[in-house]
C-alpha cells in the first residue's frame, strides 16, 4: 500500500471506532440490556440495512440533481 492509502485506512478505522463506540453507548442508554441476548436482532438489522439504502439513494439523487460526481478516477 502507498503511504496515502495507509493514511486513508487509518483515518477510516479511527473514525469508525469513534462513531461505533458513541452509537453503541447511546443505544445502551436508550435501550439497555445486552445486545447479544436480544431477540429479533436479524429483523432490526434488515430494517437498518433498508434505511441505509434509502439514505444512499437519496444522497445519490441529490448529487445527480446538482450535477456532482464524486471522485476523480475511473474504476480499473
Amino acid at each position: 500500500m502507498t503511504p496515502e492509502q495507509l493514511t486513508h485506512i487509518t483515518k477510516i478505522i479511527h473514525n469508525f471506532t469513534s462513531l461505533a463506540t458513541a452509537k453503541y453507548q447511546k443505544g445502551q442508554e436508550e435501550h439497555g440490556g445486552d445486545l447479544w441476548k436480544k431477540k429479533g436482532l436479524i429483523d432490526q438489522a434488515i430494517d437498518e440495512a433498508i434505511d441505509q439504502i434509502v439514505y444512499l439513494l437519496t444522497i445519490k439523487q441529490q448529487l445527480q440533481a446538482k450535477g456532482i460526481e464524486l471522485g476523480e478516477l475511473d474504476e480499473k
